[in-house]
């Protein structure tokens, strides 16, 4: 099968949702929307909230896959965050995160986790 934009991005979001598992983190959501944006993950470890967008990619020609995220994709996460926390007043503490995916043929998938992402 052929991987296109949308497979490969879901391939990503699929891995990630299992590493996170892996590392710890109980999946809350995963591309919860409010109006226009989307989180890709909304996670919970230790009592608090992770925002999470993953970037995934096959090869590097268009650099890290963290590098295409840009100001605009952020404001919009930080649009759909506010409008779950409005919804789920228990959460406390919260962060925005970003997993590079890096998909490899022939060796391990890269995940590279950039915690705490200030903007």
């Amino acid at each position: 099968m052929k991987l296109n934009t949308k497979n490969i991005g879901n391939l990503g979001e699929d891995l990630s949702a299992k590493w996170f598992e892996l590392k710890g983190y109980f999946i809350l959501e995963r591309n919860w929307r409010y109006k226009r944006s989307e989180v890709d993950i909304i996670a919970s470890k230790e009592n608090k909230l992770h925002f999470i967008e993953i970037k995934t990619r096959t090869n590097s020609n268009f650099g890290y896959p963290e590098e295409s995220i840009n100001q605009v994709k952020m404001n919009a996460l930080k649009k759909a965050a506010v409008a779950y926390l409005e919804l789920n007043t228990c959460w406390k503490e919260f962060q925005f995160d970003v997993l590079s995916v890096q998909l490899n043929k022939n060796k391990d998938h890269e995940f590279f986790l950039i915690e705490d992402v200030f903007f």
